[in-house]
């Protein structure tokens, strides 16, 4: 929640951001994830009489591969969808949507197509070898003619 000047009145009025949604929330949770460590101890006299460790995690599968936190047994990480989940990604700065990071970097955003300055640099440098090469195919060739 924001604060903002009101025109008429001079006085200070909250406003409500778009960001605090719940689905903002529930978003950025399992994007970076949430770790809780409890140790309770329940004791009288000086003897503990109770002892609990409390472990829990919140997360996408995603941010939990990240990170390597061990998963329940049974938890088959041979499927296709799961490799995917472990892969790098990043966000497309022009359409913010996820990509593989070697993609986004080396060619460019599946999705709109925007290319890294690396990628450009790198299409430059390939044109260019392919021109030099074309140019010496075409000097052999008019030797060979000569």
């Amino acid at each position: 929640m924001t604060i903002a000047r009101s025109g008429n009145s001079g006085g200070m009025e909250p406003q409500r951001s778009r960001e605090g949604t719940l689905m903002h929330v529930v978003e950025t949770l399992l994007d970076k994830g949430l770790v809780l460590n409890a140790d309770i101890m329940v004791s009288v006299a000086g003897v503990e009489l109770l002892g609990i460790r409390i472990r829990a995690a919140l997360a996408s599968f995603e941010t939990a591969a990240r990170y390597g936190l061990e998963f329940p047994a049974g938890t088959n990480t041979e499927t296709v969808a799961w490799q995917n989940a472990v892969e790098a990604k990043e966000t497309c700065p022009k359409c913010h949507k996820a990509s593989p990071v070697s993609q986004l970097l080396n060619e460019f955003c599946p999705w709109c197509g925007w290319q890294s300055a690396q990628a450009l640099h790198n299409a430059e440098r390939n044109a260019e070898e392919h021109d030099v090469e074309g140019t010496a195919d075409r000097q052999e060739i008019s030797r060979e003619q000569s």
